[in-house]
C-alpha cells in the first residue's frame, strides 16, 4: 500500500491530529492536548500544554523499559586509537553525575551553557546533561578561533562554558585551553565558571577558582534528577552563519523537536530500535545534533560518535571499517565526505577489504549531492544512496525518500518528496507560484512543522526580516530549485548561487553538476564574477582526481565545451581553473563567497575564521587573477 500520499495530505489539512499522533511515541510527563497554538507572524508552537524531558526520552525511558543493557553509543577515535561503548544504563548515570556537577556551579532551567569540545563522548554528554537540567545548551564547533567562540559567548551569555583540554586532527593536536582563556578575556559577558575534560594527550593548566576539572570534581557531586520541561521550552541555541558576519543563533525547542526527531528516524531514515546509525559528522553542526545524539538515543538505537575522517585516518577505507566493525544499519555524511574518498580511492580498493552486509542505506546532507558522486558511492557500495535535503534552521529533514513509509525511484539530483508537515512550494520572485519544471525560491507554507527554529535567540525581528518577510505566509529557505512532474524537488543551490548573465539568469549548480560529471573531475565550484559587458560571467575551478594525468589546458577546453554542450552558449562559462583545493569551513561546505571576492578582486578581503584551509586563500587569489 502506498502510504506517503496519505500521510503527507494528512499532514497538511490536519496538522494538529497528524502530530499529536506521532506525539504518542515519545514519554511525556503530561502529555499534550492541544497540537499547535497560532503566532500573529503565522509560525506555530507546538505542544503549548505538555511537559517532558529530552535526556529522560533519550536515556532513562529505555533504561526503565529494557533497553538499560543495550548498546546506546560507541566513540570510535582512530586519531587517538581509543575505543568505547556505554550502555543505556552507562550512559544514563554519566549523564546524571554531570549533571549534577553542573547544578552544583548552580546551573538551573533556562541558563544557557556553551560547549566547546572535540568528538568525545564528554561532548554528548555535556548536551544531555543540560537538557536533564532544562538549561540552554549552545554547542561551538571545537576548532573556532576565540574571536568567533566569544562573539558566540557574547550573545548566549552563558553561566558556564564547557571544554576539552585539547582536540585530535589527524595527527596533530589542538590544545583548547589557550582558546577559551582568549575568548573569555575578548568576550564582554564572561562565565563564571569553565568545567575542562582532561584529556591524557594534552593536559590543560587551570585557571582557579574560575577552572573546574572535570573528572576531580565529579567524585563530589550528587546524580541530578530531570527537570520537568514545557515542551515549548528551548533546548539548545546553535549558530549559523549570517549575512550581516554576525552569527544567528537558531532556537530549537524541546517537545516538537523531540516529535519531529523520532518521527524522521523512522520515516526518513527507516532506523527501528536496536539497529546503529553512523552519522560520520560532529556535534557542532545540526547534523550532529539531530542525529548523533538525540535522534538515535530517542529511537532506543546505538549511535556512534566518530573522532576522525574519511580519509588520512588511515585511509580511504575508513568509514567502511567502523561500518563493518559495529554492524552499522544507516551511514549518513556529507557528499563531500564520500568525494574525499572518491578521490584518494577512486577504484574503492579499500571497500573490497569490508564487509558491509549489514549496511542497508547511505544518505548524503549538507550540500547540493552532484550525481556523479551519487553514482559513484551507489555503484562501489551495491548500496541504495539517498540524497536529502534540510538546513540548521529547520533541525529535521525537509524532502527525502520516506523509505519508512513508501519508497520511490531514485531520480539523482533530487532529494525525492516534501516529507509530511513541510509544504512546500516554488514561488517566483514576486511571490506567484510557479509550474512543474520552472526554477524559482523554495518557499515553505507556514506554520512550519515541529522541530524547525523558533525564533533567533534575543532577536525576532532578524528571525522575521530574515526568513518571513520575504514572502509573506512562507518560510523562505533562502534555496532555489523545482520541482518536477512527479513533485520531486530539485534543489538547485542557495539562491544568491544563482547568476545573471545578460539578463539570463543562470544556476551555478547545474554547471557545477555538468562538471563534476567528468571522469577527471573530483570536486568543483563555480562561482558568478563581475563582467563589464554581461554583467556576470560563471568561473569554474576544479579539483583533479588522484592518479589522473591530464594537462590543465586540456581539461580546461573540454569542461567549457561540456557546459556548452549541455546549456548552450548562453551559459558564458569561458574559464576553467583546475586547483589542488578549495576553500571550505570545517564542516566541509565551500565558500563560494570568498572565491567571488577573490575573483573579484576584492582588495578588502576578509579569510572567515571557519576556513579549514587558510593556506589556499592566497594561492587561489594569484590563480585567479591571471
Amino acid at each position: 500500500m502506498n502510504t506517503y500520499p496519505h500521510e503527507y495530505e494528512s499532514s497538511l489539512q490536519q496538522p494538529e491530529s497528524f502530530w499529536l499522533k506521532q506525539a504518542q511515541q515519545l514519554h511525556w510527563f503530561s502529555e499534550p492536548k492541544q497540537g499547535l497554538q497560532r503566532n500573529e507572524n503565522g509560525t506555530a508552537d507546538w505542544f503549548v500544554d505538555g511537559e517532558l524531558n529530552m535526556a529522560f526520552c533519550a536515556l532513562d525511558y529505555h533504561v526503565d523499559n529494557g533497553r538499560g543493557e543495550q548498546t546506546a553509543l560507541i566513540y570510535d577515535s582512530p586519531v587517538t586509537q581509543t575505543k568505547q561503548t556505554y550502555s543505556y544504563r552507562e550512559l544514563r548515570e554519566q549523564v546524571a553525575h554531570f549533571a549534577g556537577l553542573l547544578k552544583k556551579h548552580h546551573v538551573k532551567k533556562g541558563d544557557r551553557v556553551v560547549i566547546y569540545m572535540p568528538m568525545i563522548p564528554q561532548a554528548a554528554i555535556a548536551m544531555l546533561a543540560c537538557a536533564r537540567l532544562g538549561a540552554v545548551h549552545s554547542v561551538v564547533f571545537g576548532g573556532f578561533a576565540p574571536h568567533e567562540l566569544a562573539v558566540r559567548i557574547d550573545d548566549a551569555r552563558p553561566k558556564v562554558v564547557i571544554t576539552a583540554s585539547c582536540g585530535v586532527e589527524v595527527d596533530k593536536v589542538i590544545p583548547y585551553k589557550p582558546y577559551v582563556d582568549e575568548a573569555i578575556r575578548l568576550a564582554s559577558a564572561p562565565p563564571q565558571r569553565v568545567i575542562v575534560w582532561q584529556r591524557e594527550i594534552c593536559e590543560a593548566e587551570l585557571q582557579t577558582p574560575r577552572d573546574v576539572d572535570w573528572q576531580k570534581a565529579l567524585a563530589e557531586v550528587t546524580p541530578a534528577e530531570c527537570a520537568v520541561v514545557k515542551a515549548t521550552d528551548p533546548l539548545y541555541i546553535l549558530y549559523t552563519s549570517g549575512t550581516t558576519g554576525k552569527p544567528k543563533g537558531v532556537v530549537r525547542d524541546t517537545g516538537g523537536y523531540a516529535v519531529a526527531l523520532r518521527y524522521s528516524m523512522a520515516t526518513v531514515y527507516g532506523v527501528e530500535p536496536g539497529q546503529v546509525m553512523f552519522t560520520a559528522s560532529d556535534v557542532g553542526w545540526v547534523v550532529g545534533h539531530s542525529y548523533i545524539v538525540y535522534g538515535p538515543l530517542l529511537t532506543g538505537a546505538t549511535t556512534i560518535l566518530y573522532e576522525g575522517k574519511p580519509v588520512r585516518t588511515p585511509d580511504g577505507g575508513a568509514f567502511w571499517r567502523v561500518c563493518e566493525e559495529y554492524g552499522v544499519n544507516v551511514l549518513f555524511s556529507a557528499p563531500t565526505a564520500f568525494r574525499a574518498i572518491k578521490k584518494e580511492d577512486p577504484e574503492a580498493r579499500f571497500l573490497q577489504l569490508y564487509s558491509l552486509t549489514k549496511l542497508e542505506r547511505i544518505y548524503m546532507a549538507g550540500e547540493r549531492l552532484d550525481p556523479p558522486t551519487l553514482e559513484w558511492t551507489r555503484e562501489m557500495t551495491g548500496k541504495p544512496v539517498y540524497d536529502h535535503w534540510w538546513q540548521t534552521e529547520s533541525g529535521w529533514p525537509i524532502c527525502a525518500n520516506p523509505v519508512g513509509i513508501t519508497e520511490y525511484p531514485i531520480k539523482p539530483g533530487s532529494s525525492t518528496l516534501p516529507v509530511p508537515g513541510y509544504d512546500i512550494r516554488i514561488l517566483a520572485y514576486d511571490g506567484t507560484e510557479l509550474e512543474a519544471n520552472q526554477q524559482g525560491a523554495v518557499a515553505i507554507k507556514l506554520p512550519l512543522p515541529p522541530g524547525c527554529l523558533t525564533t533567533i535567540w534575543g532577536d525576532d525581528a532578524r528571525f522575521n526580516a530574515g526568513y518571513l518577510r520575504e514572502f509573506p505566509g512562507y518560510y523562505s529557505s533562502g534555496d532555489g530549485g523545482y520541482k518536477d512532474d512527479d513533485g520531486y524537488v530539485f534543489i538547485m543551490g542557495r539562491t544568491d548561487d544563482v547568476i545573471n548573465v545578460a539578463g539570463h539568469r543562470l544556476s551555478t549548480g547545474e554547471m557545477e553538476e555538468i562538471l563534476a560529471m567528468d571522469p577527471a573531475v573530483a570536486e568543483c565550484a563555480v562561482i558568478g564574477v563581475a563582467d563589464e559587458l554581461k554583467g556576470q560571467v560563471p568561473v569554474g575551478l576544479v579539483i583533479v582526481k588522484d592518479g589522473v594525468t591530464i594537462t590543465s589546458q586540456v581539461l580546461s577546453q573540454r569542461l567549457v565545451q561540456r557546459v556548452r554542450d549541455e546549456i548552450g552558449a548562453v551559459a558564458c562559462l569561458r574559464q576553467v581553473h583546475v586547483v589542488p583545493r578549495l576553500p571550505k569551513t570545517r564542516s566541509g561546505k565551500i565558500l563560494r563567497r570568498l572565491l567571488r571576492q577573490l575573483a573579484d578582486g576584492d582588495s578588502q578581503v576578509t579569510i572567515p575564521s571557519t576556513i579549514d584551509d587558510p593556506g589556499c586563500v592566497d594561492e587561489l587569489r594569484e590563480q585567479l587573477s591571471r
